[in-house]
């Protein structure tokens, strides 16, 4: 939202030595001040392989098929950008001026312009199917723009390649209201015709353009609207909140992210009652009332009006999805309401998709399935953490099988599983063998990526990784033109992820851009649908036995370290152990060494139970009941290391004498690696 370094609409300082002598690494003594942003991108330029004289550095031009096709993939980017785009022209016309469309990776998708200075233009490749990124172009006002990820000013010869240094152009990024950038606007025009207020013009259009992108995307849903004054309410200045169904923030404007000072990060990750201090009901009841704008003092003292609009379609759902169970039949449609109703069922996903399989009745898991419900197709990271064995490899898979990508492939990356140069040339590939490796980011290209314990991830990766997702495109392989990159990324991790930032294992910029929505999957111990577990983990594995009623109380008292895994193992393992004319599995078809620790814990009064299944779990988990790993260690020594026998002196189970020598960093390697 600046000029890179000099005064708006002034003429250029010469700035050819002072860029010749940056480019040399010589410290800068002119006495035209270079603002950080304009060095960090002629840096940026130099390193990409550019001169400034231009020498080799064409840039790719995409085909007229491949135009085509990058315009039908941004229809929608497209058809509310060319009004907006008419009315700039209008503004600008004849001025020497031709106002431009980019896509996120800085490919020219439309153009409107004075017909003398276009043709111009045009021998520069300012024109459609003309990739303007940084890493072809050098600096100029739509590749900087998306590569600082703000609104700017690029004249004269602040660009980095001479040839484009008699242009002035301002840009600013476009925003969806999911808080990714998805393109540039621009107005470039000869740089004697420079103006001051051409970078608020289009800055003003690129909130016109996010504008309706927000009322279309979330045209049927909970929309909230605020402003410091009740008159900015529904003006181009005011604040937009979407809310999904249960009060979580899906899509804002810029202005509400500046209000709330919130980051684009934060959408997905935020509910309502947070920010404003309402709980769901008191923002649902103003949908509710006349569209009266509400004074509203946030938590955080910001005085604010707000309005809140509601369609009567999701009104409809929110009222169908609190007051009855997922899988209740919906009442029959009045004639007045039948379209209505129609509508509703149409947008929500259908219950019998491969995320079914995860609501067996538990109310948490329910929860996590509706929320990835509604995320379904949104471009919002995921980040799947839980337990080893809660299920969060097989929920990644469920959530592409189920989303819009099911069609494309499914690749996963087990980061912690190789060393540093294998996940490098796995993850970006080996662009330089014959033929090329392509990689797992462009193998997965039009489906889903799943990063196993990203955190494992070398520091020096996860850079490479960063900048790829920023730039949203792909080097290219030899032979080849860049690439979008197109890959939906899931990442699941044992580890919280936030705690490997502060650790210094996993990158804090990383982290904010993988993070969209972080979703908690509940240990075995704290699920209520075992039996129901119990009988799809049978079925998965081709056996018709159940699981006899009198089992279900032990196992539902034991606190399955190895959570799901270990119960499906167990069961599996169980289940070949039947007489043919069994159908029914009983405590003596377990595997030994879960009969002898369910036959300890039966010999517990039920407080130590609860105290033993509690004292598993995360934070603020109740331990009281149980020895320390100190004690346990003595005790394992005392016992010449007999950890059968430690556990019947300690009275506890024998996975949780391994848990407490981990914890006491006396576990061995093979018990470390089979923990995860």
């Amino acid at each position: 939202m600046k000029h890179s370094g000099r005064p708006a609409g002034g003429k250029t300082p010469r700035l050819k030595p002072l860029k010749q002598a940056l480019l040399r690494g010589e410290p800068h003594a002119g006495p035209v001040p270079l603002t950080p942003l304009l060095q960090r991108s002629w840096q940026r330029s130099q390193e990409a392989g550019l001169t400034p004289a231009g020498l080799g550095s064409a840039g790719p031009h995409a085909s007229a098929v491949q135009l085509a096709r990058a315009r039908d993939r941004h229809h929608e980017l497209i058809a509310h950008a060319r009004p907006v785009l008419e009315f700039l022209f209008e503004q600008t016309r004849g001025t020497d001026s031709v106002v431009l469309l980019a896509d996120a990776q800085g490919m020219l998708l439309d153009a409107i312009g004075d017909t003398g200075f276009s043709q111009r233009a045009a021998r520069v490749a300012l024109r459609p199917g003309a990739i303007w990124h940084e890493q072809w172009r050098g600096t100029n006002a739509i590749g900087t723009c998306l590569a600082e990820e703000q609104a700017l000013v690029i004249h004269g010869d602040e660009h980095y390649l001479d040839r484009n240094g008699f242009l002035t152009c301002a840009a600013s990024p476009i925003v969806d209201p999911a808080g990714r950038i998805i393109g540039a606007l621009d107005i470039s025009s000869d740089h004697r015709q420079a103006h001051r207020h051409t970078l608020g013009l289009v800055r003003s259009a690129a909130r016109m353009i996010e504008q309706r992108l927000f009322e279309t995307r979330h045209a049927q849903g909970l929309r909230l609207r605020f402003h410091s004054r009740p008159e900015g309410i529904a003006s181009l200045t005011e604040g937009l909140m979407a809310l999904s169904d249960d009060g979580w923030v899906i899509g804002a404007n810029a202005a509400a992210l500046s209000m709330l000072k919130l980051e684009r990060g934060h959408i997905g990750a935020l509910r309502a009652d947070s920010l404003f201090g309402l709980d769901l009901r008191s923002i649902e009841a103003m949908a509710r009332t006349p569209a009266e704008p509400r004074a509203l003092r946030c938590p955080d003292g910001t005085m604010l009006w707000l309005r809140v609009d509601r369609s009567h379609s999701i009104e409809v759902m929110a009222r169908r999805t609190d007051r009855q169970p997922d899988d209740a039949l919906p009442p029959s449609p009045s004639p007045s309401s039948s379209d209505r109703s129609a509508q509703t069922t149409q947008d929500r996903p259908g219950q019998d998709d491969a995320l079914s399989g995860f609501a067996l009745g538990d109310p948490t898991l329910r929860q996590i399935v509706g929320r990835l419900r509604r995320l379904s197709g949104a471009p919002v990271g995921l980040v799947l953490q839980g337990e080893s064995g809660s299920g969060k490899s097989a929920l990644a898979q469920a959530v592409h099988r189920s989303g819009p990508r099911r069609d494309g492939p499914l690749r996963t990356l087990h980061c912690a599983s190789l060393d540093a140069d294998l996940l490098d040339d796995t993850l970006f590939g080996r662009p330089l063998e014959r033929p090329p490796a392509p990689g797992l980011l462009r193998s997965a290209r039009g489906g889903t990526l799943v990063l196993d314990e990203v955190a494992d991830l070398p520091l020096p990766l996860q850079a490479r990784l960063l900048r790829a997702l920023q730039d949203d495109m792909l080097a290219p392989l030899p032979g080849e033109p860049a690439q979008p990159l197109d890959v939906a990324l899931i990442c699941t991790s044992r580890r919280r992820l936030i705690d490997e930032v502060a650790c210094g294992r996993l990158r804090e910029d990383l982290y904010y851009r993988l993070n969209g929505l972080t979703l908690m999957l509940p240990p075995l111990r704290e699920r209520s649908d075992l039996a129901a577990l119990c009988r799809q983990l049978l079925d998965a594995a081709g056996s018709a036995a159940a699981v006899h009623p009198d089992l279900l109380e032990p196992l539902a008292h034991y606190p399955w370290p190895g959570n799901g895994r270990q119960l499906a193992n167990a069961l599996r393992a169980a289940s070949v152990q039947l007489e043919p004319h069994e159908r029914m599995i009983r405590l003596e078809h377990l595997p030994d060494d879960l009969r002898e620790e369910l036959a300890t814990l039966a010999q517990q009064p039920m407080q130590d139970l609860k105290g033993i299944k509690g004292g598993l779990g995360g934070p603020g988990r109740a331990e009281r009941a149980l020895p320390d790993a100190a004690e346990v260690a003595r005790t394992v020594a005392a016992c010449k290391g007999n950890l059968s026998e430690a556990a019947r002196r300690l009275g506890i189970s024998r996975n949780t004498v391994y848990r407490r020598l981990r914890e006491a960093g006396e576990g061995t390697a093979a018990d470390d690696s089979a923990s995860r």
